[in-house]
Order: C-alpha cells, then structure tokens, then sequence
C-alpha cells in the first residue's frame, strides 16, 4: 500500500509540474499527510524532484516555443539569491513552524485563484 502513495506523489507532482503549476504544492501534503515524513524531508524530497521535472518540462516547453528568455537573467538572479537566503532561514526554523508557513501559503493561493475565477 505505501507504493501506492509513492507512485501517487510521483503522479501528481509530475503532472502539476509538466503544467508549470509546481508539483510541490501537492507533492509536500502528500508526504507530510500521507507518507508521515517530516517537513523538511519532504521539502528536500521536492527540491531534488523539481530538478528532475523541470528540465524534462523545459525541454518540452522550449521545442513547443513557449519559453520567453527576456530578462531571465534578473529571475534567475533574485531566485538564486532568495533561494540560498530561505534554504539558510529553513536549518533554523522547526519543522512546524515550516509546515504552518506552507498551510498559510496554500491558503491564500487557493483564496487568490478563487477570487480570480470569479472575477472572469
């Protein structure tokens, strides 16, 4: 039963990633809830999986000419930057402290497109 979940994780985070949506979103509930890994783990687990998916994803996306490169280099600049900055700002942060921070996160995402729906 517990392969169950790892190919329903693997499923589900691939999906939302090949979409461009970030399979980590239900990709960490699924480990936290499901699989009972601590948070941390579980954000780990996400990162080296996102690595994987996403340069599939890219592939994919830059043949079918839906990647725009304007200005990449300051994204990518102010992503690494405030990567290295959070992952520094997780070794000090309990797991549960991190795993509050993510619910309140997901909770206004799903706010922010609720409202968005219903405005179109």
């Amino acid at each position: 039963m517990i392969y169950f979940w790892y190919v329903l994780a693997g499923f589900v985070a691939g999906i939302f990633g090949g979409l461009g949506m970030g399979g980590g979103t239900l990709l960490i509930p699924i480990l936290t809830i499901f699989l009972d890994f601590e948070q941390k783990l579980a954000q780990g687990i996400n990162l080296l999986s996102f690595l994987v998916m996403a340069i599939f994803s890219m592939y994919i996306h830059y043949r079918n000419g839906l990647i725009v490169t304007k200005n990449i280099w300051l994204i990518i600049l102010f992503g690494v930057l405030f990567s290295v900055l959070g992952a520094f700002l997780m070794t000090y942060l309990p797991s549960k402290i991190l795993k509050m921070i993510f619910g309140i996160f997901l909770c206004l995402l799903a706010v922010v497109e609720f409202v968005k729906v219903f405005k179109k």
